[in-house]
C-alpha cells in the first residue's frame, strides 16, 4: 500500500471512532523521516484507546502492518510510526499545546483542497438551479394579480 492511502486509511479508522479534527499533512518535501503525518484528537483516555485500537488492530489483520509506538493507551499522546505514515492520537490540551500543525504550516493538507473545491461546485450548482426574477416575469405576475 502506499504511504497516501495509508494516511487516507489511517483518516478513515480513526473517523470510525468519532476522531475529532483530523488532518493529513503532507510533509516528504519537508522531512526525510516520512511521508504524512495524520493528527486527530480524542475526547478522553478511553476515546484515545479506542481510536488506537480500531488502527492497530485493523492494519495488523488487514494489512499485516504493525507499527512502532510511542506512549500507551493512557497517554494524552499516542503516536504510532508506519514509516511512511505517521499517527498522532492526542488530547485537546495536549494538541493545542505542541501545535504540530503551526510547526509544520507549509505543507499541504491532504483532503481539504479537495472539501473546499466540492462546497464551491456545490454553492454554483445551486445558484445555477434557482431561478432568477427577471423583469418580464415581475411583470407577468403583477398583471396576473390585477
Amino acid at each position: 500500500m502506499d504511504s497516501k492511502k495509508l494516511a487516507v486509511l489511517c483518516r478513515t479508522l480513526a473517523e470510525n471512532r468519532k476522531a475529532e479534527d483530523i488532518t493529513i499533512l503532507e510533509v516528504n518535501e519537508f522531512s526525510s523521516i516520512t511521508d504524512y503525518f495524520v493528527i486527530m484528537t480524542g475526547t478522553s483516555d478511553p476515546h484515545l484507546r479506542a481510536i488506537l485500537s480500531e488502527i492497530t488492530d485493523t492494519l495488523k489483520t488487514d494489512h499485516k502492518l504493525t507499527p512502532r509506538s510511542e506512549g500507551g493507551p493512557n497517554s494524552s499522546w499516542v503516536v504510532l510510526d508506519y514509516f511512511d505514515v505517521i499517527v498522532h492520537i492526542m488530547r485537546k490540551d495536549v494538541r493545542e499545546l505542541y501545535k504540530l500543525e503551526d510547526l509544520w504550516g507549509d505543507a499541504p493538507r491532504l483532503g481539504e483542497e479537495k472539501a473546499s473545491t466540492k462546497k464551491a461546485t456545490a454553492a454554483k450548482v445551486k445558484r445555477a438551479s434557482t431561478p432568477r426574477k427577471t423583469t418580464s416575469t415581475v411583470k407577468k405576475k403583477s398583471k396576473t394579480k390585477e
